[in-house]
C-alpha cells in the first residue's frame, strides 16, 4: 500500500518551490518593465512626427464635408521633415553604439544607460517602418525613395552648418587681422618718426661743426706745420753751408792763387 503521507511532503516542497519561482519572475518582470518605462528617453520629443500627426488628423471645416482639411503636398512635406529627423537619429545611434558598447564592457557606464539606448534603437526602427507605411499611403512606392531624399536633405543641412561655421571663423580671423595690421602700422610709423627726428638732429650737428673750423685753423697754427717750418729752415741753412764750403769755393781759391803766382813771376 502506497504511503501517501510520505509523498505529500516532497510534492508540497516542489509546489512551494515552483510557486516562489513564478512569483519572483513575475515581480522581476514587472519591476523591469516599470524601470524601463521610467527611464528617460534617449532622444528628445519628436516634434516633426507630432506636426505630421496633427496635420493628418485635422478635420475639415463645418459645411465643407467634401473638401480636404490639409492638402497632400503639405502632408508630404511634413512627412519628409519627419523622415529627415529619423535619419538624423539613425546616424546618431550608429555613431554612438560602438563606443557605448565598449564603455559598457569596461564597466564605465551602468546598465540603465545601455537599456535606454536599446529602447531608443527599437523606437527608431518602429518609427522608420511607420514612415514607410505613411509614405506608401500618400504615394505609391514612395516609401522606397523617401529616405534617400531625407538623407540628401540631412547632408545638405550638415554642409550648410559647416559653411556657416567656417564663415564665422573667417569673420573673426578677419577682425583679428585688421586689428593686428593697424597695430603694426602704428608701430612702424612711430619707428619712422623716431628715425627721422634722429636724422634731423644729426644734420643740425654737422652744420654747426664746419662753421667753427676755419677760425680755429687761422688763429692757432698746428704743431705739425711749425715742425714742417723748422725742418724747412734747417734744410735752407744746410744748403747755404754746403754752397759756402763746397768744392766750387775750393776751385775758386786755387785759381786765384795761380793768377797771383803768375803775376809775381812776370815782374821778376
Amino acid at each position: 500500500m502506497v504511503h501517501w503521507i510520505g509523498l505529500v511532503v516532497p510534492f508540497a516542497y516542489l509546489g512551494l518551490l515552483i510557486g516562489s519561482l513564478a512569483t519572483f519572475s513575475s515581480l522581476y518582470r514587472r519591476r523591469k518593465a516599470a524601470n524601463s518605462t521610467s527611464l528617460q528617453s534617449w532622444f528628445g520629443p519628436h516634434i516633426q512626427r507630432d506636426i505630421y500627426l496633427t496635420l493628418l488628423h485635422l478635420e475639415p471645416e463645418h459645411g465643407k464635408d467634401n473638401s480636404q482639411a490639409v492638402p497632400d503636398s503639405l502632408l508630404k512635406a511634413a512627412l519628409l521633415q519627419r523622415a529627415t529627423e529619423d535619419i538624423s537619429r539613425v546616424l546618431e545611434i550608429r555613431s554612438s553604439k560602438q563606443a557605448l558598447s565598449n564603455l559598457l564592457q569596461r564597466g564605465s557606464v551602468g546598465d540603465d544607460l545601455w537599456q535606454r539606448f536599446l529602447r531608443a534603437e527599437k523606437e527608431v526602427e518602429a518609427e522608420l517602418r511607420d514612415v514607410v507605411d505613411e509614405a506608401n499611403a500618400l504615394a505609391s512606392n514612395w516609401g522606397t525613395t523617401i529616405f534617400q531624399s531625407a538623407h540628401e536633405m540631412v547632408n545638405n543641412e550638415i554642409t550648410r552648418q559647416k559653411v556657416a561655421a567656417r564663415q564665422a571663423e573667417g569673420k573673426a580671423d578677419r577682425e583679428w587681422w585688421d586689428k593686428e595690421r593697424a597695430s603694426i602700422q602704428s608701430n612702424f610709423m612711430a619707428e619712422l618718426e623716431v628715425d627721422s627726428s634722429a636724422r634731423v638732429g644729426a644734420g643740425a650737428g654737422t652744420a654747426k661743426g664746419p662753421a667753427a673750423g676755419p677760425s680755429a685753423r687761422t688763429s692757432t697754427p698746428t704743431p705739425k706745420s711749425s715742425a714742417l717750418g723748422g725742418e724747412r729752415g734747417g734744410s735752407d741753412e744746410d744748403t747755404v753751408l754746403v754752397e759756402g764750403g763746397g768744392p766750387a769755393a775750393l776751385g775758386s781759391t786755387a785759381t786765384s792763387k795761380g793768377t797771383t803766382a803768375k803775376k809775381r813771376k812776370g815782374k821778376k
